[in-house]
């Protein structure tokens, strides 16, 4: 017999998966932007200013804190249900 979901929670988790999903996707892009990086300019003794790799970083770096935060800081429904008791507390 198959167990229901609870939909809110599957979304959570979908959404926890997917920013799991996305870090390890950093890791490995930064990894291999690193190593090019590395091979290219840096192990040949020509050190042009700010390594690029970092704005890679900075560009994935942004949009992994965003998933971060939508995974796992914030609800948006918890938040609306703690607004609406605060707002019916104060009218009582």
């Amino acid at each position: 017999m198959e167990e229901q979901r609870d939909e809110k929670l599957w979304q959570i988790a979908r959404r926890r998966a997917d920013f799991q999903n996305s870090l390890l996707g950093f890791m490995v892009i930064t990894g291999i932007c690193w190593a090019i990086w590395y091979m290219t300019s840096y192990r040949n003794g020509h050190e042009y200013g700010t390594p690029w790799p970092l704005w890679v970083m900075l560009g994935l770096g942004i949009s992994l804190f965003l998933k971060f935060i939508r995974a796992y800081k914030t609800d948006k429904d918890t938040l609306a249900e703690r607004e609406y008791e605060k707002l019916k507390g104060k009218n009582q």
